[in-house]
Order: C-alpha cells, then sequence, then structure tokens
C-alpha cells in the first residue's frame, strides 16, 4: 500500500532549515496501526496525518516513530500552511486534536500561522537534580539559581529546564534512555532544557530532547514545548506583567535552525493563554510503502 508524504520545514522558509513534518493528506484513508508503522518509516519527530472532522474544519493526528502523540505544534504548522497554499487566500482553521479544539490563523500575504494552544499547566519535579544533570551532559552549577525546574503542558508535557547561558545548552550530551527513571511522575515526558539569558527583544535560545518512547533523541524546533516555555516565564519571570511575548531561536545543534514567536497572556481565570507564531516551508515530496 502506497502513501504519499509531503515534507513541510515549520519555523523556517529555508528548505532543510526549521523542524521537517511528513504531511499525509488522505489521513481517513489509513488505520492506527498503519499511520504508526508509516511514522516509523518516514522517520521525522513527527508525521501528521489529516481527516475528516464532525467539530471542525479538520483533524490532524499525530505520531512519532515510536507513538501517538496529542498535539504538535510543527506538524500543526506543516498541515496548515500546506492547506493554506492550496487554498490561497487568508484562513482561520479550526482544528480538532487529542488535545481538544485548537484555532489556527493564516495570514497569505506573510505566510506567518498563529496557533492557539491549550491553557498552560505546571507540575512539580521532584527527581533527582544531580541525575537529571548528568542525563543531559550538565553539572548542577550550570541550572539557574533563579527558576525552578517544572513539568509544564500546553497540549503535552515537557521538563521545562532553565540553565545560566547559552554555553550550557552547546555542551549537553542526552542519555535519553535514562530519563523515564529521572522522571518519576511523567516517565514519557520530554526535557525542554533553554537559557535564561536573553539578549534585547527577549529572544531565547532552548533545545528540547524527546522521550525515548518516541523513538527519536532530539526536536530541532518545536512548537508546543516552546508554547509552554512562554507561559513558564510568564508564571516565573515576567510575574508583573500582563502578557509577554518572547522569541525563541533553536535548533543550530542538530543543523536545523529556526525561529518562532510566543505569546503568553493571563487570562482572568489566572491561567496562562498561549499562542505561537511562525512559518513554514515546502521541502519535498515522497512515497512510503507499507
Amino acid at each position: 500500500m502506497e502513501c504519499h508524504v509531503i515534507q513541510v520545514d515549520a519555523f523556517t522558509k529555508k528548505p532543510g532549515q526549521g523542524n521537517p513534518a511528513g504531511v499525509i493528506l488522505s489521513g481517513d484513508n489509513y488505520s492506527t496501526e498503519q499511520m504508526q508503522e508509516i511514522a516509523k518509516k518516514v522517520g521525522f519527530n513527527e508525521c501528521v496525518f489529516i481527516c475528516e472532522s464532525k467539530i471542525g474544519d479538520i483533524k490532524l493526528r499525530y505520531f512519532t516513530p515510536g507513538h501517538e502523540t496529542p498535539l504538535c505544534g510543527h506538524a500543526t504548522m506543516g498541515a496548515v500552511y500546506l492547506l493554506s497554499q492550496l487554498e490561497n487566500h487568508d484562513r482561520n482553521w479550526l482544528i480538532e486534536t487529542q488535545a481538544g479544539l485548537i484555532t489556527v490563523s493564516y495570514c497569505k500575504e506573510t505566510e506567518l500561522m498563529t496557533m492557539e494552544q491549550s491553557p498552560a499547566k505546571f507540575e512539580s519535579f521532584a527527581g533527582d537534580r544531580v541525575e537529571l544533570c548528568e542525563a543531559i551532559g550538565i553539572s548542577t552549577a550550570d541550572l539557574s539559581t533563579e527558576f525552578p525546574i517544572v513539568y509544564g503542558n500546553t497540549g503535552s508535557w515537557t521538563l521545562i529546564v532553565p540553565v545560566n547561558e547559552s554555553a550550557v545548552l552547546d555542551k549537553m550530551t542526552p542519555d535519553t534512555q535514562r530519563f523515564p527513571d529521572i522522571l518519576k511522575e511523567m516517565p514519557r515526558s520530554s526535557i525542554h532544557p533553554f537559557s535564561v539569558a536573553c539578549d534585547e527583544g527577549n529572544q531565547y535560545e532552548a533545545r528540547h530532547f524527546s522521550s525515548p518512547f518516541s523513538g527519536t533523541i532530539e526536536d530541532s524546533v518545536t512548537g508546543t514545548a516552546s508554547g509552554v516555555m512562554g507561559a513558564y516565564l510568564l508564571e516565573y519571570r515576567y510575574q508583573t506583567e500582563s502578557e509577554q511575548r518572547i522569541s525563541i531561536v533553536q535548533g543550530k545543534h542538530v543543523e536545523r535552525e529556526g525561529t518562532l514567536t510566543v505569546l503568553a497572556k493571563r487570562a482572568a481565570d489566572g491561567s496562562h493563554q498561549v499562542s505561537i507564531t511562525g512559518t513554514a516551508c515546502k521541502n519535498k515530496e515522497f512515497s512510503i510503502f507499507i
């Protein structure tokens, strides 16, 4: 059985940079097991299957090489970019995901997309900080003493790890197989370290290490985790602000650099509302046989 895959690189306008997503237009043609097999054969951090929805414009299902995940930012951007290019006009998309309904807007003139995410949730990390640092190749002296290590979620869980400077990110070498034993509260979580030192303009640098269950090691430019990071900074760094916009650069460590913008706002109910903005570009098309 042949599956046609379109590679869209998210958070960049340069093919071969940013984060690649395998986009499959005819998602309803495949069973869950076949979707998983396709994602494994493609080998990207995520493949996204575009399906019909009774409650939204489309339904998106996301698969790493190892498992299905409820939400993926860069794959959502890839799917919306491709569909919007086919329609060739401004559009607001209502998208059904396993994390709930989300809205993504597309601007034809700029080719920018803005994706809303679920309200941010945080959970404490009670694991061993020494073991955590060893698992990502740094020392406890590299950790920020000003900000906490916490789990965050705007659609899927990741562990936010603030470090002192960008040079700390450069020396990281993740041993992902150790993650589940260290992340006892959420053993399937990924790890998202970032540098708290930022230049003027609120630009941050980050990395993202995958859960070993996903079948990948490092994600180049992450959408959902970046949304969590923006909410985290509003919660712990910009505590007097009603909203904060930041820029995140990611991916240079895997030679696939890209950028995106995160806007985090405090809602009336006290929750943190998050959206990410970025662009994408079509790379190539190919077939997978299952």
